[in-house]
């Protein structure tokens, strides 16, 4: 499964409850929260806001993958 890169949660969460705190303030903060829920349910793979906010806090609770681990290019004889 693809993940979302970790900035790109962080800065869709940040969105998500900024846009939360504003809800009310007009159409196009109704808009934007419906945007930005969409995005989240979709780098999560999930079909509901709050389960797409749980496992994108869950995904950047967990340790960074190894980006930088060598691989092996040698083959054994």
């Amino acid at each position: 499964m693809l993940m979302a890169h970790p900035a790109v949660l962080e800065e869709l969460l940040r969105r998500y409850e900024e846009l939360r705190a504003q809800q009310g303030d007009g159409d196009g903060v109704a808009r934007g929260l419906e945007d930005v829920s969409y995005t989240l349910c979709v780098s999560t793979g999930t079909r509901e806001i709050a389960a797409a906010l749980a496992a994108a806090r869950e995904q950047l609770r967990r340790p960074a993958t190894r980006r930088n681990t060598p691989v092996s290019t040698s083959v054994p004889a």
